[in-house]
């Protein structure tokens, strides 16, 4: 496996931990869409890959693999009657209470390890199923946004995860080959993405996934974490 020129970095569950930062958001906005009803506050989140014993979310499910009109789709049905209940209003709505009711939380010292990689003459891109204004909201507390070459979301105009469209436009961008891009992600979406570019998929287990599900996805590494990349490199 060749040392990659660029890496194309998921964001929730590789650059944030995944649970750490995005249960107290789900908790919150499931609750809030649920009119205060903790019953149907938990069937929303249980519909979306959440197991109650545990306060994790499945691998791969829509609350950890899925875009927000994924999981809009998923609880349109399944949220009480009222008004503004169509799919782009409910998108709306979680793009504004997702990133409010986050709490960000690094896997390890960001701006440390992207310095690093950049010293190397690494491009770095990130790609998230959250929207673009869910990527600017989250990682801003960190000052990193501007060590990116590429910055998109699932509505940024790339596609969507596992089509190939977010590694083709982080080639565009720095304009290096897919076979010298790492992907990093912890979903099989992350992998499957970079597979279907040319990438190469590397896996984290710093989200929801297990070394197992990764490897059966196709990645070619596991890493605990991406602070493990210096190391590796």
């Amino acid at each position: 496996m060749q040392a990659p020129l660029g890496i194309l970095f998921d964001k929730d569950g590789t650059l944030l931990e995944y649970h750490a930062t995005w249960m107290p958001a789900n908790h919150a906005v499931a609750l809030e869409l649920a009119q205060g009803d903790l019953n149907t506050a938990h069937h929303l989140l249980r519909a979306g890959g959440w197991d109650q014993a545990t306060d994790r979310v499945a691998s791969g499910s829509p609350l950890a693999a899925g875009d927000l009109e994924d999981i809009a789709t998923l609880w349109q049905d399944l949220l009480p009657d009222g008004p503004d209940r169509t799919i782009d209003s409910i998108v709306a709505y979680l793009d504004s209470a997702f990133p409010a009711n986050m709490v960000p939380t690094p896997v390890c010292n960001l701006p440390a390890l992207l310095t690093q990689l950049q010293a190397r003459n690494i491009a770095l891109g990130v790609a998230t199923a959250d929207s673009a204004n869910g990527l600017r909201m989250s990682l801003a507390p960190f000052d990193i946004l501007h060590r990116f070459a590429f910055a998109v979301g699932f509505d940024s105009g790339h596609g969507r995860k596992p089509e190939p469209g977010m590694v083709h436009g982080f080639c565009a961008a720095t304009d290096l080959p897919p076979d010298r891009i790492w992907v990093i992600g912890d979903n099989r979406h992350d992998i499957e993405m970079a597979l279907s570019a040319g990438a190469t998929g590397i896996g984290v287990l710093t989200g929801t996934s297990s070394a197992e599900e990764l490897r059966a996805a196709g990645a070619a590494m596991i890493l605990d974490s991406i602070a493990a990349l210096p190391e590796i490199l």
